[in-house]
């Protein structure tokens, strides 16, 4: 079971059909919407600011969603997936998004739907990355539009496999 916990009067609220792993830590003002899966050594700290995440996002391992206190809150939409060790901090992030693996996305930035941080990407403070665009680098740039192909082939795939997945460690408890 992962470790929820309250602080500061705020306990964790969570949808139906949510995976949890054993190891990810879920703690304070967040709200998981419904399939939804927070994967190995994920960290959501809702400790200083809340955390409101959509339907059928997928946290995976070892990354981190904070925000900062008293000032900027972090919101993901729906259909999205934060890969392995992103870093996703005081921002918004719309629907049909894929944060690449080792990307971070700083306070304030919006991630407006349909796009993609590449792998290793920096988002800094107050970016607004546009709507299907594909972003890279340190600081991200945009590199080109998203075509029909990555939105089903990376950003839908994506999320809709990490949804079977899921069913796949639910089935084995």
């Amino acid at each position: 079971m992962a470790l929820i916990k309250s602080l500061r009067g705020k306990t964790p609220v969570f949808g139906q059909n949510c995976f949890l792993a054993e190891n990810a830590v879920i703690i304070g003002d967040i709200t998981i919407g419904d399939n939804c899966s927070i994967w190995y050594g994920a960290v959501l700290r809702g400790d200083v600011h809340y955390i409101k995440i959509g339907n059928n996002v997928n946290i995976q391992d070892n990354a981190v969603i904070h925000a900062t206190y008293q000032k900027s809150p972090t919101n993901i939409g729906n259909n999205v997936s934060i890969a392995h060790g992103a870093i996703v901090h005081g921002c918004t992030i719309h629907d049909n998004v894929l944060i690449g693996m080792n990307a971070v996305v700083l306070d304030d930035a919006v991630i407006n739907s349909n796009s993609i941080v590449a792998a290793g990407a920096i988002v800094t403070k107050g970016t607004i990355i546009e709507s299907g665009s594909v972003y890279a680098g340190s600081p991200a740039k945009k590199i080109k539009e998203m075509s029909p192909e990555l939105l089903e082939g990376e950003i839908n795939r994506i999320a809709n496999n990490y949804h079977m997945y899921s069913g796949w460690y639910k089935e084995s408890e």
